[in-house]
This record gives structure tokens, C-alpha cells and sequence, in this order.
């Protein structure tokens, strides 16, 4: 609404009176306006850090929940010697500790077809003297593809048709040239391994040539069938298709990789010993995670919440905020309680201390105790199940109670989301407030401009009426 001409007449700088009387009025509103935007955002950016620390540690804790939190097993793997790699093997948390001796007699193999000696002259010359014809290879579970044989396909041809068809299970082509009268002898394997799982060739189009490339037509001396892994465990002899052995043991799986070595006697094949137990290391990495998981928590709290201490000291975005308080008062009070199912008590028992900012250690002073790692190291040899039970368990284990604590708070209907949803609420009215203040500063102007508008024109006819006084009385 600026008008130009607005003191013009009378000669005062009314445009820039204006300008004043408007900054002077709209300064302070908007002062108040930035300075409650500044504090939502802050709020808003503040309550979404904690929200993802504490969801963040709502996932570790998760993890340590139930039975099998802290409960894994590792096998322990001892060969004949140190340079077999008989077998790997894992074992799920389930799994009962206990020690197996395993022999790995054979393993699995896929079928192997080869045509007959003699069948053919040279790898380059025509498989078919006349006509086309096509080759179907499959297996018993139902995986199968087709190869056409072309006029002028020779056996180099068909062996390259076969190992780049998109449709190919596993089977691989080669030739192997004997040099002797025997001639190019193709040669079909198959991975798909396991008893009964044999690969067939069946010649499709009934062309006479195309026998001797089909198993069929090819001497029983040729094919070799598929055959399952074979090993015994503390002298039980047992077997699977592949090379894994799932569940032969309960809740323990195997794979073998090589023969077990013979023994002195030469028949004799010597055992691998497999140790399962529990996984000691794992669960102190659990332990450990935990331990710095909830610290994290803890430094934000105190980052958000903290006073400024200076002037030149920024406050943290939720300074003295009641929740923060709560928050942090709550864990302390789940961490240091203790759980009644468990032979240790409290974490104290693990080795973990609270220290004087509220965060946890493992400590390594010593009270007469043992320093924490050295309680840690005791409960991980000797309270191993409790140790999940302190974590787990379900009325009042620790990460129990810490997952349905941190879930109020991050739940899309929780405590934070609430807040956080009334900091948006309140953003959008400051949003207003900043339109409405738009408005009432263009009335504001309109009135001042008026206003000083009707004092230029009132000065300027005095102005123009004391001029013609004095011109006419210089006369």
C-alpha cells in the first residue's frame, strides 16, 4: 500500500513516520511469534531424537526377549586332524548340549551319463544325416528343458546348446576326446543329487540318430545314478540327497564337505567330534550391546534436557522437560531392579554396575566382589541359563520389561507421538497467527496512511493559504 506522494505536499517524511510506526507495531508480535515457532521445532526435532534412541533400543531389547534371547548354541568342530575340512554344522538356540561323533562315509553325488564308445567320429561332424529332432533332459522332481537338434548341428554344437540353455537345472555338457578309436565320448552330469534323483534324456522325436545321445539309447555301463551323503553319527548310520544333513541331529544341521580320513587299519573311517554348547561369546557381545544401547539413551536424555550453563551455552532442546525426567527415572528403576526367576538376581550379578551420570558399565574395580567383567565371566560359565531368564523372562525379566516400557513412548499412539502431534497442532496456529498479524498490519497501514494523508493535505492548503498572505501583503 506504499504511496509515494504521501508527505510530498507538506514536506515532513511522513512515508518514513509510517515505515516506524509499523516496524514498531509489527517487531515485538513477530519477535513473539519466532521465538514460540523456534521453541515447537526445537520440540519437535527433540522428541524425534529420543523417539529413535528409544526405538532403536525397543529393537535390542527385542532381541534378548524371550527363551531364546541370549540362549544360542555354537557347535565345536574337532577333526582327526588340522588339515581336514571334514563338515561345518550349526545349531539353533533349541538345540540340547551334548558332544556327537561323526564320520562322513560318501557324499552326494549327481548322475553322470555317458554316450557309448564309438558312438561318434569326431566332435565336428553331423549328428543327423537327414531331418531334426530335439533331446528333453530332466529330473525326477519335475525340473526338465528341451534342446533342438538342427540339421548340421554337430556334438561340439549340441554341448554348447545344452550349457547355455536358460531353462538348464544344473546339467553340464563336456566331450572328451580318448584319442583311440573309441572316438568323442559326450559326457551329461548332472548336480541334482540324491537317490532316485537320476537324469533322463529322452529322444522326443523318435529320430533313430538321436538314440545313441539319449539315455535310452545308451549302454547301462554309462550311467552312473545319483546317490545321497552318507555318514554315521556315534555309529548310526545315516544319509540325506544333499550334502546337508538337516535336523539328523534335532535342531542341529550339518554339512560335510569332504571323506572322513581312513584309519590305521584302512577300513576304518575316523570320526569328527562335534561339540554342541552354549555360545559364550555371543552372548557377551548381547550383553555388551545392551550396555551401550541403554547408555545412548541415557547421553540424549541428558543432551536434550540439560540447562544452558552461559549465555554462550546452548540449551539442550528439551531443557527441564518432565518427560525426559520421567523417562530416565523409569529405566534406572528397571535396570536396577531385580528379577525374582533368575538364581542372579539383578544385572549386578552380570557385572553391570550403574555409575554416578546414570549410565551402565562393566566395571573393572574390584569391592571384594570381583571387578564386572570378572562376575560377568562367572555367570557366562556358570549361570548361563539364568542369564537369559534374567533378560527374558516373561513376567519380569529385564528386556521384558524395558521393550513394553520403551513401546508406550514409540508406539504410533504413544506418549511421544502424542506430543509431537500437538507441537504440529500448535506449528500450524503460529502458522495462523503469522497470517492473521499479515492482516491486521495492512489495516494498521491503511489507517496510518489515512490518517497522515489527510494531515499532508491540511498542511499543504496552510501552507498554500499562508503563501498567498505573504504575497499579498508584500504588495
Amino acid at each position: 500500500m506504499a504511496v509515494s506522494s504521501l508527505g510530498v505536499g507538506s514536506g515532513l517524511a511522513l512515508n518514513d513516520l509510517v515505515s516506524q510506526l509499523l516496524q514498531a507495531e509489527r517487531q515485538p508480535k513477530e519477535a513473539r511469534l519466532d521465538k514460540r515457532e523456534k521453541s515447537v521445532e526445537a520440540e519437535i526435532s527433540g522428541l524425534g531424537q529420543i523417539k529413535s534412541k528409544l526405538s532403536d533400543f525397543k529393537e535390542l531389547v527385542d532381541e534378548l526377549r524371550g527363551e531364546t534371547g541370549l540362549n544360542s548354541r555354537t557347535p565345536t568342530i574337532i577333526n582327526p586332524s588340522e588339515d581336514d575340512d571334514i563338515l561345518s554344522a550349526d545349531a539353533t538356540s533349541q538345540a540340547v548340549s551334548g558332544q556327537y561323533e561323526i564320520a562322513v562315509t560318501s557324499l552326494a553325488s549327481g548322475s553322470r551319463v555317458i554316450t557309448d564308445k564309438g558312438a561318434f567320429g569326431s566332435a565336428d561332424d553331423a549328428l543327423l544325416t537327414a531331418g531334426t529332432g530335439s533331446l528333453t533332459f530332466a529330473v525326477p522332481d519335475g525340473q526338465s528343458f528341451s534342446v533342438d537338434v538342427t540339421a548340421g548341428m554337430t556334438l561340439a554344437q549340441l554341448r554348447e546348446a545344452v550349457n547355455d540353455h536358460a531353462d538348464n537345472f544344473g546339467v553340464s555338457a563336456n566331450i572328451i576326446d580318448t584319442g583311440t578309436a573309441d572316438g568323442p565320448r559326450l559326457v551329461y552330469s548332472s548336480s541334482v543329487t540324491g537317490t532316485g534323483n537320476n537324469l533322463t534324456i529322452t529322444n522326443d522325436s523318435g529320430n533313430a540318430e538321436l538314440d545313441k545321445l539319449s539315455t535310452g539309447g545308451i549302454a547301462a555301463e554309462n550311467i552312473t545314478d545319483a546317490t545321497n551323503a552318507k555318514a554315521t553319527i556315534d555309529g548310526i548310520e545315516v544319509e540325506s540327497a544333499t550334502n546337508k544333513f538337516e535336523n539328523t541331529i534335532s535342531n542341529v544341521s550339518f554339512e560335510v564337505n569332504e571323506l572322513s580320513p581312513l584309519a590305521s587299519d584302512g577300513v576304518t573311517r575316523e570320526a569328527t567330534r562335534v561339540k554342541i554348547g552354549f555360545d559364550k561369546e555371543a552372548a557377551e557381545e548381547k550383553i555388551k550391546e545392551f550396555v551401550e544401547g541403554y547408555n545412548a539413551i541415557i547421553k540424549e536424555i541428558d543432551k536434550l534436557g540439560r540447562y544452558s550453563e552461559s549465555e554462550d551455552d546452548k540449551a539442550g532442546a528439551l531443557a527441564g522437560d518432565s518427560m525426559l525426567r520421567s523417562i530416565k527415572r523409569e529405566l534406572s528403576a528397571i535396570v536396577g531392579d531385580s528379577v525374582a526367576n533368575s538364581n542372579l538376581g539383578g544385572l549386578f550379578q552380570l557385572g553391570i554396575d550403574l555409575n554416578k551420570d546414570g549410565e551402565l558399565e562393566i566395571g573393572t574395580s574390584d569391592f571384594g566382589l570381583g571387578s564386572g567383567e570378572d562376575r560377568l565371566k562367572a555367570a557366562l560359565d556358570d549361570n548361563f541359563d539364568d542369564i537369559t531368564v534374567l533378560f527374558g523372562d516373561d513376567e519380569n525379566g529385564i528386556a521384558e520389561r524395558l521393550f513394553d516400557f520403551a513401546d508406550q513412548f514409540t508406539k504410533s499412539s504413544g506418549l511421544i507421538s502424542t506430543r509431537e502431534k500437538a507441537a504440529r497442532e500448535e506449528k500450524g496456529d503460529i502458522a495462523d497467527d503469522r497470517a492473521r498479524l499479515e492482516i491486521r498490519m495492512d489495516s494498521f497501514e491503511k489507517t496510518l496512511r489515512d490518517r497522515y494523508t489527510s494531515l499532508d493535505q491540511t498542511i499543504t492548503k496552510l501552507n498554500q493559504t499562508g503563501s498567498a498572505l505573504f504575497a499579498a501583503l508584500n504588495q
